[in-house]
């Protein structure tokens, strides 16, 4: 019997062909065949073309004889543990699979012809993968027949041939469709498990490795509440005798996390142990459930448990998510000291690596380290991609370097504008901080790319600030305006002092009033020199009728007359020749205590 498996190395992707004795057995014949869109072999410099009638031995013979075959690295323990799996649903064959060959006239010869196999060029124990091949120096090969049923290949295919494409376009397209359909119901409904009923099975039963239910798990992203209820469909369809996947479990896993339910991700790893299907990206799953739900502690203790397992080992994800959870706790002594046992163990870092050195630097706001792991990232040839940017543009707006700022900018600007608003506020939020001439205006250009229902509080009260600074009236008048509407109250004192002051400069008295009604309806921070400045401009115009109305303003909103009132009405009585008001001024003084300048007083 003839099983198609795939295997992937670092290099080149290899396709092997098992063939098993229909009556029972193990395998006695392995042929690695190298698929042509890799460039690091050519196929007609390692073994001659397979005719029919040829033994398969032949491409095995010169693939282990070639000198290419050195640059091939070792697989990695997740690429053998794959491999492993692959193997064991060859031994799994079934019964219906074994009768279809049976009964292909021609497929074994009684009559065939024995052929002696080539021995290997060097021991098999010094092939990475010599454990899968098992009598290959046996006495009898029987030759295949080329005409092979389709039906069986298709049973053992976990890639994809030319011909199967189809199908699995076929596949993708109806998953697609039961997504749609699962989208328009809400998650809580329990409409989603009569129509997996309905549709679901006769969906999962047309590919024998559980491709849909993957497929439509990760389809189903961005909606995990209604994710998680397909896979308690497929958890209560394995009671019927319908497997789980470990893609299915891993998948599960970070869903229930990302929802934070992490008791739910703990049972359904806890059930992927007891059935025996355990495997490092279970164990990075649940422990990336308990880092996005701060569960460091746990998250540790799991990463010692894979540790002592003999199945299964960390890899550089592994490493990755230890990273990233002491960079959130800013515990960097831990987050280094990983990231030297990474290098110790011979471990290449990735992207991701850095990028969560990176963001733990910046979490701990060490600028000049997220520098020196930046240049170590680009020395060790790893390329930065766009969330490596990102990061840096983050913490370069956070230090107030504008000029890096807008560099990193340029180079992914595209991407934030249709997809990182935020990023796009944390850099309003450094100009605004900053004494950049053009401030404003660059401040404008970045306003425009946020919609309008996008309204953050905090950051329509910096520009009210920023705009009163520079005095654009209208620009701060409109945010004034929009806060009212989204009912912020501003209680910061220094803004409502920027207010005034920028009212006081542009000398609109008349604006001021109404702003004053407005904050004191909206409740915002009351203070005295809203009225000081009031009465100010009001007797600079000449208006001391309403300069004296302020004084009773100030008692219905319990701000008692001080020192500094007194002060502004005796110079603008004094200022406009009525001495006699500016003398019960005076008189209002002494009456208080205040202490009163020689050179004031009536000769």
């Amino acid at each position: 019997m003839v099983a198609i498996l795939s295997f992937h190395t670092k290099y080149a992707f290899l396709k092997c062909m098992a063939l098993m004795n229909p009556k029972g057995g193990d395998t006695y014949v392995m042929t690695v065949v190298l698929r042509a869109d890799s460039s690091l072999f050519n196929w007609s410099s390692i073994a001659p073309p397979l005719s029919p009638d040829c033994s398969l031995l032949s491409p095995i013979f010169f693939l282990f004889n070639s000198p290419k075959l050195k640059t091939l690295q070792k697989p990695s323990e997740d690429e053998t543990l794959r491999y492993h799996q692959a193997m064991k649903r060859v031994w799994k064959i079934s019964h219906l699979a074994q009768s279809q060959l049976l009964c292909h006239h021609g497929f074994f010869s009684s009559a065939a012809k024995r052929k002696t196999p080539t021995p290997f060029a060097f021991p098999v124990n010094e092939f990475p993968n010599y454990g899968f091949i098992r009598d290959f120096n046996a006495d009898t090969h029987p030759p295949p027949s080329p005409g092979f049923p389709p039906e069986v290949i298709g049973l053992f295919s976990l890639n994809q041939s030319h011909q199967d494409s189809t199908h699995w376009e076929d596949l993708t397209r109806k998953v697609t469709q039961l997504r749609d359909e699962l989208l328009m119901i809400d998650d809580d409904s329990d409409s989603a498990i009569r129509l997996l009923e309905e549709k679901g099975d006769t969906l999962l039963r047309s590919c024998t490795v559980g491709y849909p239910v993957v497929e439509l798990l990760k389809q189903l992203d961005s909606r995990p509440r209604l994710a998680l209820k397909v896979l308690d469909w497929k958890r209560n369809l394995s009671k019927s005798g319908v497997p789980m996947l470990a893609e299915e479990y891993t998948k599960g896993i970070k869903l229930a996390g990302k929802v934070k339910n992490v008791g739910l991700a703990a049972e359904l790893f806890s059930e992927a142990i007891n059935k025996r299907i355990k495997t490092t990206t279970i164990y990075n799953a649940l422990m990336s459930a308990y880092m996005f739900n701060g569960f460091a502690d746990k998250c540790q203790s799991l990463f010692r448990d894979m540790k002592s397992e003999t199945n299964c080992s960390p890899n550089i994800v592994t490493y990755n998510i230890l990273i990233s959870i002491f960079g959130r706790l800013m515990l960097l002594d831990h987050m280094e000291a990983t990231f030297r046992e990474i290098k110790e163990l011979n471990m290449s870092p990735n992207v991701k690596t850095y990028n969560f050195l990176i963001a733990g630097y910046l979490t701990a706001w060490m600028w000049d380290s997220v520098e020196i792991t930046f240049e170590q990232m680009k020395e060790s040839s790893i390329k930065p991609n766009t969330r490596t940017y990102m990061l840096l543009l983050r913490g370069y707006a956070h230090s107030g370097n504008l000029e890096k700022m807008e560099e990193t900018y340029e180079l992914i600007k595209h991407y934030v504008k249709e997809k990182e608003i935020p990023l796009i506020r944390t850099m309003i939020c450094a100009y605004c901080k900053s004494s950049d001439k053009e401030r404003l205006k660059k401040i404008e250009e970045l306003l425009k790319l946020i919609p309008d229902k996008d309204y953050r509080p905090w950051l329509n009260v910096l520009l009210i600030r920023v705009y009163a600074e520079e005095d654009w009236l209208e620009a701060m008048e409109r945010s004034i305006d929009e806060a009212f509407k989204y009912n912020t109250s501003v209680h910061t004192l220094s803004v409502m002092r920027s207010i005034i002051s920028s009212y006081f400069r542009c000398n609109a008295v008349d604006k001021l009033v109404n702003f004053i009604k407005s904050a004191e309806a909206a409740e915002w921070r009351i203070c005295r020199s809203l009225y000081h400045c009031k009465m100010v401009m009001y007797a600079s115009e000449k208006r001391l009728d309403e300069m004296e109305s302020v004084i009773a303003e100030m008692k219905n909103n319990n701000l008692f007359i001080t020192k500094k009132t007194l002060w502004i009405l005796y110079k603008a009585y004094l200022l406009y020749g009525q001495r006699h008001k500016a003398e019960q001024v005076i008189g209002l003084m002494c009456k208080h205590g205040y202490e009163i300048p020689l050179d004031v007083l009536p000769s």
